[in-house]
Parts: C-alpha cells; structure tokens; sequence
C-alpha cells in the first residue's frame, strides 16, 4: 500500500510541477480561451525565475514514479489480496503515468514551440 501512495503522490506532483512551470505561458493562453481576462493575467510572468526550479522537480516526480512502476515487484511476489497482486491496478498505474508523462511533456515544451508560432 505504501508503494502506491508514492506512486500516485510522484504522479500528481509530476503534474503539477509541469503546470507551475509553464504558468507563466501557458497560463494566460488557457484563461483567455476560457473568457477569462484582465490586467492581472501579466502577473503570472513573475513565475518565469521559478521555472527551472519546477521543471526539475516535476522530472525528478516522473523519474521516480517510473522506477516505483516499473520496478515493483511482479504480481506472483505480492501478498495474495494485496493491490499489487492485481495486474489491473499495475495496468492502470502504467497508463495513468504514459498519460501524465504525455501531458508533461506538453506542458514543459510548450513555452519552446509557443516562441516559433509568435
């Protein structure tokens, strides 16, 4: 059970680095799509410094949720009854992360490929 909190906390953090590290781009794109605007959106800039800060720790999220993916003992070495003796659940783990990593990936390149459209 501890293993698969840290996997969902690696994921999650993962995530969330990814979007504070792009907020100051990506964010004002996503507020105005979504009708929201004003003067304050230019503050999401003063993130910028912070940005490396944020990348590193959302790659060191998905370093480690990796490991605690596909590093984790197979199903016939678990308890019998416990969530990892469910392939469906380590299944779903390795979705998740390919679809968490996708989205971080997004989110981190998108300042880069943003600069060659303006």
């Amino acid at each position: 059970m501890d293993q698969d909190n840290v996997t969902k906390t690696t994921l999650v953090g993962g995530a969330l680095a990814a979007i504070a590290a792009s907020a100051c781009c990506l964010g004002p794109l996503v507020l105005v799509s979504l009708g929201i605007s004003g003067a304050w959106i230019s503050n999401l800039t003063a993130l910028e410094p912070f940005r490396p800060l944020f990348i590193a720790v959302a790659l060191i999220c998905m370093v480690v949720a990796y490991r605690k993916i596909y590093r984790a003992p197979a199903a016939a070495q678990c308890a019998p009854g416990s969530l990892c003796a469910m392939p469906k659940t380590n299944t779903t783990y390795r979705a998740l992360f390919w679809i968490v990593s996708g989205l971080v990936s997004i989110a981190l390149m998108y300042p880069y490929f943003i600069s060659f459209l303006a």
